[in-house]
């Protein structure tokens, strides 16, 4: 037994070993795009990020973090690291589950049993080591665990918790007939509760792990008992999503509300009395549970403390809060403001079992629950949250085609056949669960990591086997790094594994099965997903793709199985169904290494430093949400750059909570400009002001606008058809006065615009509502008398700029609000004056474009967005210097540009075809025409495509950039006088515009 052991403990470390030098050497160094960078930031600093948080990670990537040693560009890949090894434990665990599995088979014991003193054979060592040895591996090179790892999210962290629990549950089993068996099971409740500040998936192993203890404990297991098993494993999970992660810090909010407003106690006082009542209920438990002798009861108590044990590090979120910290997402600093953080209710909420419809037409709104703030020495109600009506008839069971926003419906259409305001029957209600949540959102992720992915193009579909011709496809998915194919092989190991295992060991192969359910389709119920998302959403079934990587590796034991009749030696025969098994592992690995390697990837970060240091000092930028802000929060709280730049989010700025902490200093940036007051903008106060005319009002001063709102004045109030009071906005015309003296002393106008400047801003607001952001972005305007610069990121949409264009300059990525009306501003044309020397240094002098020159590195869909950005601001100064007969710089910044992004690395974008005019005016005419030609060329072959493929609907946003870029091409040809190249274009976009 000791030599299988030791070769079994060896065997699986160099997994392990291989797993990790594969993720270290493939790691981002720097911040990755979406959420990475804000859990970098809080990770360094222990800071707030968006709800509900992931403590034990924060906690972790602190630790990790403090190896940097003072040299914070090490911080981030440090962190990186912390997934990278938790991605590497859980291949090594997944190892010891495989084997502890396998070992059932190769000795003929299936079931649940101690089968430690058992030693194999030789010959059956290695088919179970070799198992293992695939299994593992499978899953170390599977697309989306290997992206997960690579980057610092929480997933990484979560399907090694998953592992974890599952391999101590296989442990207690092997040890389930000894005294102290049940110290596993609280080790996993502690596990358990320790994931919960991580993600709440490794709850989804519940089940699974509650059939391994009922077969285990019951000598004559049946149906009956299983299916009771897992009802009350279900309510398990439910007990833990509903009455402790959010449950218990609730009835603590309400102890805390009647303490406080009842019976006159100072603040944090019911939560006090409530733990040492809670405290005490445990006691008493613990003391009832020894007198009666109660086994059962003790451990399950055990293990709810163990649990409360691992949920405690959650107390770091409400600590750090009250700190008032940089990033403080929702301010959940008391009691009652983390309920409402756990309970994500920013994000509100999608009807799951019951509910309306898309089509439902609401008949009333009633008050839901109180939200309380503190003022004065008292909890009073902020606002009721507000809940629809609808009529029972609009509603339905396990409601999927429920949003009624007109792109969801119209893409609800592309799945099931419906039309807007009709009410969708249950077929087709089912027909979009099967066809799009569980078929296209599912079954698709989970075929791109056992079968093959079509390329990283958003939607991409599965690459069967028959699909390996490259022929007619467009460069960018024929192309593609992330088009990989694995001829089915993993799936094929797999499903052998599956029948093997059902076949010959059924109870075991049903917990495998439970966890690969819940951790896979049981996610899809839940989330309910809307039919359009901002990228793909694979890495959330990570823990299905762990499930089956087992049965991949049982899928050796199968196929030696099968290789009997032809190899009667054990050992030649595991060596030969080994050796083939591993093609699986290997071919995964070599098709997958070029679109998962990101260690020489610092686009995103780059961007970010980039848009800071377009800013003069001491500026305020305004940035949407995610990829646009998170890596600025990285560079600032991290990296310390430009720290005297507020980021403001718009979305954020629709909430009291963030506009708070704009009223407060940060670093080295003052408190943002805002005369408006708590009471004017708390929740439920101002969250939209809607137009209505007033024919007595022409137009309207800004600054006295913001006066009457601050006074709730009756001139601007309406009343809603609830008799609810709003405040209106009368005209769409609003001016702002402007000090043309005092604005010339601050020295902002540049000489070559000092007739620009105005004594008096106009703009057209539009009919549409003002959001609370708008109202803050229009107070800082009337408030900060132009003393500290005022930035929209170049990225936010077009309706947050609320008309001012006229009044932008570019200076860099970022548009600049200045009292100097653009005399050559065009609504439909290009936005912001072109301030040549600034653009010039910033992009030829300040800006860092590391690594966008490579081809052998590989950039997704996601890293290709920003550098169009830079492409388009490259354009756009090269257009301008040639206005202004400046042909030498011109040319300097259209070959730069595209030395720093060639074709070849950042393939030509829709913004390309602006560098047309000016590389033909500065004499690079053979590359202008190369450019025409080459994106003429790849839109003629992707529209080609799209327009024949069975899936084409899918694609709008592909074929909608290439339409633009035939336009843009076309544009740039006029412009030049290129009628061949002109006509071409537009005889295409005369071909497959209709089709749109």
């Amino acid at each position: 037994m000791q030599r299988y052991h030791r070769l079994n403990n060896l065997v699986g470390w160099l997994v392990f070993a291989i797993a990790t030098v594969t993720f270290l050497l493939t790691l981002e160094p720097t911040a990755s795009f979406w959420d990475c960078g804000e859990f970098i930031a809080c990770s360094y600093k222990l800071l707030v990020p968006h709800p509900p948080g992931a403590p034990t990670f924060l906690l972790l990537g602190r630790i990790f973090s403090l190896f940097s040693f003072g040299d914070v560009t090490k911080v981030s890949v440090l962190i990186n690291a912390l997934s990278a090894l938790s991605s590497s434990f859980t291949v090594l665990f997944l190892f010891w589950t495989i084997t502890m599995l396998a070992k059932k088979l190769v000795l003929g014991r299936p079931g649940m049993h101690d089968d430690r003193g058992l030693e194999p054979s030789g010959g059956q060592t290695l088919l179970i080591l070799g198992s293992g040895v695939v299994g593992a591996l499978a899953l170390t090179f599977s697309d989306s665990f290997w992206f997960n790892a690579v980057e610092a999210e929480v997933y990484a962290m979560s399907s090694l918790c998953t592992a974890v629990v599952v391999w101590l549950m296989l442990k207690w089993e092997n040890r389930a007939h000894e005294a102290d068996s049940d110290k596993w099971l609280i080790l996993i409740a502690y596990v358990m509760g320790l994931s919960i500040g991580v993600h709440l998936l490794n709850l989804l192993a519940i089940p699974a792990l509650g059939l391994i203890y009922y077969f285990r404990r019951t000598t004559n297991a049946n149906w009956t008992g299983g299916i009771i098993t897992l009802v009350i494993c279900s309510l398990i999970v439910g007990l833990i999503l509903v009455g402790i992660i959010p449950g218990l810090p609730t009835l603590a909010g309400m102890f805390e509300v009647f303490f406080v407003n009842s019976v006159g106690l100072p603040f944090n006082w019911g939560v006090i009395i409530f733990l040492v009542l809670f405290l005490g209920l445990i006691w008493f438990g613990f003391r009832y549970s020894f007198r009666a002798q109660n086994r059962v009861l003790n451990t399950a108590l055990l293990a709810f403390v163990f649990i409360l044990i691992g949920y405690s590090s959650y107390l770091i979120i409400p600590i750090r809060s009250s700190f008032l910290p940089t990033i403080n997402e929702n301010e959940p600093k008391d009691v009652l403001s983390f309920v409402s953080y756990l309970k994500r209710e920013q994000y509100g909420d999608r009807p799951l079992l019951y509910g309306p419809q898309f089509s439902a037409e609401p008949i009333d709104q009633k008050q839901g629950a109180p939200r309380y703030v503190r003022r004065g020495d008292k909890y009073v109600i902020a606002e009721y949250k507000l809940e629809t009506i609808y009529r029972p008839e609009d509603k339905m069971l396990l409601p999927r085609l429920y949003s009624p926003a007109p792109e969801h419906i119209r893409q609800y259409q592309k799945w099931v056949d419906i039309r807007e305001g009709q009410r969708p029957s249950m077929g087709q209600n089912l027909a979009f669960l099967t066809k799009y949540q569980m078929g296209h959102m599912y079954w698709r992720y989970f075929l791109w990591n056992f079968v093959g992915r079509e390329s990283d193009v958003q939607q991409a579909g599965v690459l069967w086997p028959t699909d390996s011709n490259k022929n007619g496809l467009p460069e960018r998915i024929a192309d593609s790094a992330a088009r990989n194919n694995f001829f089915a092989i993993p799936l094929i190991f797999g499903l052998v594994g599956l029948f093997f295992h059902v076949r010959r060991d059924g109870r075991n192969a049903l917990i495998v099965g439970l966890l690969f359910l819940f951790t896979g389709l049981a996610i899809v119920i839940y989330l309910n997903q809307p039919p359009i998302e901002p990228r793909e959403r694979d890495y959330t079934f990570t823990g299905a793709t762990y499930a089956f990587a087992i049965w991949i590796g049982l899928g050796v034991l199968g196929l030696a199985e099968g290789l009997r009749a032809l190899l009667k030696a054990d050992s030649l025969r595991g060596g030969v169904a080994v050796a083939l098994g591993l093609v699986a592992p290997a071919l995964m690995a070599a098709q997958g290494w070029d679109d998962h390697d990101r260690s020489d990837r610092y686009n995103s970060v780059d961007s970010a430093k980039n848009l800071l240091n377009s800013l003069a000092p001491n500026a305020v930028l305004f940035t949407n949400g995610d990829n646009d802000t998170f890596p600025l929060w990285y560079a600032q709280e991290v990296e310390g750059v430009r720290t005297d730049v507020r980021v403001a989010v718009l979305s954020y700025l629709n909430t009291d909570w963030y506009i708070d902490q704009m009223k407060r200093r940060a670093y080295k940036s003052q408190p943002l400009p805002i005369s408006l007051q708590n009471p004017n903008y708390v929740q439920g106060t101002n969250d939209y002001l809607p137009f209505v005319e007033n024919p007595s009002v022409s137009q309207v001063n800004l600054r006295e606008f913001i006066e009457l709102v601050k006074q709730n004045s009756p001139l601007l109030q309406v009343q809603t058809q609830s008799g609810h009071a709003l405040l209106s906005f009368p005209t769409r015309k609003f001016f702002l006065p402007v000090d043309t003296s005092a604005v010339q002393k601050l020295g902002i106008v540049p000489a070559e615009r000092r007739g620009q400047l105005v004594s008096r801003m106009e703009w057209d607001m539009g009919r549409g509502a003002i959001e609370k952001k708008n109202l803050v972005i229009l107070d800082m305007l009337a408030t900060n008398n132009w003393e500290r610069p005022i930035y929209f990121s170049s990225t936010v949409n077009q309706q947050d700029f609320m008309s001012l264009q006229p009044y932008f300059q570019l200076e860099g990525m970022a548009y600049r609000i200045l009292p100097l009306r653009d005399p050559n501003y065009q609504p439909q044309g290009e936005e912001g004056y072109v301030a040549t020397d600034l653009m010039y240094e910033n992009l030829m002098k300040k800006f860092a474009y590391r690594n966008l020159d490579r081809a052998d590195i590989f950039y997704d869909e996601n890293q290709l967005r920003f550098p169009a950005n830079y492409r388009d601001k490259f354009a756009r100064l090269a257009q301008t210097l040639v206005a202004q007969g400046d042909l030498a710089r011109a040319k300097e910044v259209v070959n730069y540009c595209l030395k720093v992004m060639p074709d070849k690395a950042i393939p030509f974008d829709y913004y390309t075809p602006q560098l047309v005019e000016p590389l033909v005016r500065v004499g690079e005419t053979q590359k202008a025409n190369d450019i025409m030609d080459t994106m003429t060329n790849r839109a003629q072959q992707a529209l080609a495509y799209y327009s024949t493929s069975p899936g084409s609907g899918l694609f709008d946003m592909e074929v909608q950039l290439q339409l633009l870029t035939l336009q843009s091409v076309y544009r740039a040809a006029e412009k030049t006088g290129d009628r061949a190249r002109a006509t071409k274009a537009l005889q295409l976009l005369q071909q497959y515009y209709p089709q749109q």
